[in-house]
């Protein structure tokens, strides 16, 4: 696992460029006796050996794609050095290693300690992704309808192997309050600013009814606003932005619906892809995650379990997600081998019991 990990940091996989890893990856499943790997694009699936269509399916998913690094490293962002620290804890540094190499590796060792088991609850279906970070055309999305059904997913980003079991979702929506142009002296015309005035006002003050107990409020903010063309005309049209930060409690398709009925202004969504996405305190993983005392969240992160929704998302890996993105990105070796141990453990009650 650790030569695994150290392969995917010493390889430079930035989104839209991760060909190299992907042969890595295929390579190592190939030498643990996988067979039927699929690909499309820089996207991998495989299906458990004893695969059957009558049994429902988890997908066991994360991404090798990473951010290019900082400036601000001091060690080689591709190095995959294991240094001994904190009292002989040891640490592997490197570009992607705890976002998300490190669940990338626990997932396929999840995957690989049940793929030839014959009387599983479920099916698995492991699949290695791209375009993650930048929420690309060429990911998850486009191999979902390849993929068998799927009944519930696990999500594998760094959450210290706690359960974020919601995550927020984020909605741009590019509006337009109409007017019409006149004399600014002459008070003519119908002035857009103080149209598009009303409408951001409701978005700042609105409350939706559903409380998310992770997040609390739906947040509408105005972020951008572009009006006027001379100091003396009243313009006739008025744009701005409203970021929308959705919860778990509301699709991204109802928010947008309450803001047409409510406001004036013509209303564009740049991208309806980064939903918000959740899954019940009561399901049967979450229910053995709490029976061996892990922690529960919401994370305010997104990830791949946005592209999923409204299939229900466990997003629980290696790692901590405060390393991400960071200077000198690392992951303790002893965090990967406890993580294994943990999927394998938690995942194994439901595939076997």
């Amino acid at each position: 696992m650790v030569e695994l990990l150290q392969k995917m940091v010493q390889t430079p996989s930035f989104s839209g460029e991760e060909d190299t890893v992907v042969e890595i990856l295929i390579d190592y499943l190939v030498q643990r006796g996988v067979e039927g790997i699929n690909r499309h694009h820089n996207n991998i699936w495989i299906l458990n050996r004893h695969f059957d269509s009558s049994k429902p399916t988890i997908l066991l998913c994360s991404h090798h794609d990473t951010v290019k690094p900082s400036a601000a490293y001091t060690v080689d962002p591709f190095g995959g050095d294991i240094v001994e620290v904190d009292g002989g804890r040891k640490k592997l540094f490197g570009l992607g290693s705890n976002d998300a190499g490190a669940s990338v590796v626990g997932l396929s060792e999840l995957f690989l300690h049940f793929y030839n088991e014959q009387s599983l609850n479920f099916n698995l279906c492991l699949a290695l992704v791209a375009e993650e970070e930048i929420s690309g055309s060429r990911g998850l999305k486009t191999i979902l309808e390849k993929l068998p059904t799927i009944d519930f997913a696990i999500v594998g980003e760094p959450t210290e192997m706690k359960m974020a079991i919601a995550e927020r979702g984020l909605m741009v929506v590019d509006c337009e309050a109409k007017g019409k142009s006149g004399h600014a002296a002459r008070n003519e015309g119908i002035n857009a600013i103080y149209v598009a005035m009303q409408d951001m006002a409701w978005a700042a003050t609105y409350r939706f009814d559903r409380v998310s107990p992770f997040f609390g409020d739906v947040k509408m903010t105005t972020t951008i606003i572009e009006a006027g063309s001379a100091h003396n005309v009243v313009p006739d049209s008025c744009r701005f932005t409203v970021d929308c930060r959705v919860t778990e409690q509301y699709t991204l398709e109802e928010v947008l619906q309450t803001m047409r009925e409510n406001m004036s202004s013509q209303l564009a969504p740049r991208s309806m892809r980064l939903r918000p996405s959740s899954i019940s305190l009561e399901h049967p993983l979450v229910q053995i995650g709490l029976g061996m005392g892990i922690e529960y969240y919401g994370s305010p992160t997104t990830s791949d379990a946005a592209v999923l929704s409204p299939i229900p998302t466990l997003k629980m890996g290696i790692g901590d997600s405060a390393r991400s993105h960071t200077a000198d990105e690392y992951i303790y070796v002893d965090e990967l081998e406890r993580g294994v141990e943990q999927y394998v453990t938690m995942v194994g009650k439901l595939l076997l019991d």
